[in-house]
């Protein structure tokens, strides 16, 4: 299995608009971030968790040619805005996406993309198939994906798990029933947005807190603000196999 994050970036992004802070004026490309969205390469499989504003510019930049189905963490748009974008897949693959999320998170993006339900469709507009999900495993070309509830506030969102690897974004709390699914994790992505605190997401410390917790071999963190620091800084203060992510960071799991 092969991971690529394709964005380690809070909703506004690294460097955000207007910002001339330390990070925002960063020469480091590690301190360049995209809306979160993950690429997971499984037995030949191409999925894509979440697709946020800047997906189009993502999938150029790590050549990824084909693409099976979409993953839904939660109806933000950091998380949907680039839905659009899929459109080159349709017409490279003649088929449509399907596009797995909670109920809510499709009730959602058809009202946002009416204009890809309408029944009389524009030509050339995306074809998606969307795919109920709840909290039960499912399945897809022979993989295994487990839904981890987790809460964003008081909003609920998905995690992911595939094997040993399982990833969580936008969570500012973990359920002891979630915790359970997540048993024998080896590789962790894990959101931590900054050092103060904040009403829906973990901090960094809060976030370390969960991933010893959790025991991961290895834990990335990811959805990531400008106001969490310089990368090469902050990495250098973290626990032994706790590291930041970056845009376009590549981990070949076994």
């Amino acid at each position: 299995m092969k991971i690529t994050f394709l964005g380690t970036g809070t909703s506004q992004g690294v460097p955000v608009i207007t910002c001339d802070c330390a990070v925002c004026t960063s020469l480091d490309y590690r301190d360049k971030r995209f809306r979160t969205s993950l690429h997971i390469d499984h037995q030949g499989t191409s999925l894509v968790i979440d697709t946020g504003p800047d997906f189009r510019m993502q999938m150029i930049r790590e050549g990824i040619k084909s693409l099976d189905a979409v993953l839904f963490t939660h109806e933000h748009k950091d998380h949907t805005a680039g839905l659009d974008d899929i459109r080159p897949y349709n017409f490279r693959q003649k088929k449509s996406m399907p596009v797995f999320g909670r109920k809510a998170v499709l009730e959602q993006i058809q009202r946002e993309y009416s204009y890809i339900f309408s029944a009389q469709k524009y030509p050339g507009v995306p074809q998606v198939d969307c795919v109920e999900i709840d909290e039960n495993p499912f399945h897809f070309n022979g993989t295994e994906i487990t839904p981890i509830p987790v809460l964003h506030y008081k909003l609920p969102v998905l995690g992911f798990r595939i094997g040993d690897f399982s990833y969580i974004t936008d969570a500012n709390f973990i359920p002891e029933s979630s915790f359970k699914l997540l048993e024998g994790t080896e590789t962790l992505v894990l959101n931590a947005l900054q050092k103060e605190s904040h009403i829906s997401h973990f901090t960094l410390d809060e976030a370390i807190i969960q991933a010893q917790r959790i025991g991961a071999k290895n834990t990335y963190f990811t959805h990531i603000s400008h106001k969490l620091g310089l990368h090469t800084e902050i990495n250098r203060q973290l626990p032994e196999g706790i590291k930041l992510a970056y845009d376009g960071l590549t981990l070949n799991l076994s």
